[in-house]
């Protein structure tokens, strides 16, 4: 294979990750040349209205998949918080990179930290999950809307009205700005969204050259852990109307995964977790086991719906 063409969104944010990836396959990788293809997807166009409004976070990856599926592209560099439980039929998620860290970081305008925030203190977030994790420690707080590039978020806090705001820490550290976290926020006290920090690096189902070539920069330890927390977000059949997060780890020997669950209004909050030993062989079988883990902690959270 001579070259490849990958797409990409064309966010400062996604760009750095795009190229960071396409940098580690080549030095893996001998041979191919590559070639960008920057797109704009519906989730970039619309950026005053909340995500729950407009169709969900699919909308990031929507005009990234035409591209695979009509030729233009060889395969799609994703953050898979972005990537629906369910892929477009033929394509496939090929290959997970190490994961950077999961956790959500709090950028506050006069450094203080979460609980030092003052009272009443507004903070900008449009996840759900972060604004019912955000009331759940600081039932005081208020929450803003806040979309946008990671640039234009942190000009609110830095240049704005908001006293503080909500971002992934992994965005920052890939842009070369994780001095601008405040805090980087407690698994405990925010349970990362599924599959946070992790690249998904998409293709279509039948190009198994490129599949061999992408497959090289493959984290076996992260696509376990992530294949566990989408299995969860499946089978609770989770999207942007509802709080849902997931969380897997390696700890003591052991596939630790955590998860929560609410409604959208953010009542009938759930929480509860599974682990499995930690298999001495990271291979197909494995991811089975893994998702089996997810599928059956995410019934699990269902069957607690009250």
């Amino acid at each position: 294979m001579n070259e490849l063409t990958y797409c990409t969104r064309k966010s400062a944010l996604a760009l750095a990750q795009s190229r960071a990836f396409v940098e580690s396959v080549k030095a893996r990788a001998a041979g191919p040349a590559f070639t960008e293809l920057t797109l704009t997807t519906s989730g970039d166009r619309f950026l005053n209205q909340p995500l729950q409004d407009i169709g969900g976070k699919g909308l990031f990856i929507k005009e990234l998949e035409e591209a695979l599926l009509d030729g233009r592209a060889d395969f799609a560099v994703h953050s898979i918080k972005d990537v629906p439980a369910e892929l477009h039929p033929g394509l496939a998620l090929v290959c997970i990179p190490e994961r950077e860290d999961p956790r959500d970081a709090l950028v506050s305008k006069s450094g203080a930290g979460l609980m030092e925030l003052p009272q009443g203190a507004r903070v900008g977030t449009s996840s759900l999950r972060r604004a019912l994790c955000l009331r759940q420690a600081r039932p005081d707080l208020q929450i803003e809307p806040l979309r946008g590039n990671v640039d234009s978020r942190l000009k609110k806090v830095t240049e704005g009205p908001l006293d503080a705001i909500v971002l992934a820490y992994a965005g920052l550290r890939r842009l070369g700005l994780g001095s601008q976290a405040t805090e980087v926020l407690a698994v405990d006290v925010m349970l990362p969204a599924v599959g946070q920090g992790a690249l998904g690096i998409e293709a279509r189902q039948e190009a198994s050259e490129c599949h061999q070539v992408l497959n090289l920069c493959n984290d076996p330890a992260t696509s376990f852990c992530v294949h566990a927390e989408r299995a969860v977000m499946l089978a609770v059949e989770g999207n942007c109307r509802m709080p849902v997060a997931a969380h897997a780890i390696r700890e003591n020997g052991k596939l630790r995964l955590a998860a929560l669950l609410a409604d959208a209004d953010g009542s009938n909050l759930r929480r509860a977790e599974r682990t499995m030993a930690w298999p001495e062989v990271l291979g197909p079988a494995q991811l089975l086991e893994a998702a089996a883990l997810g599928r059956d902690l995410g019934q699990e959270l269902r069957a607690l719906r009250s």
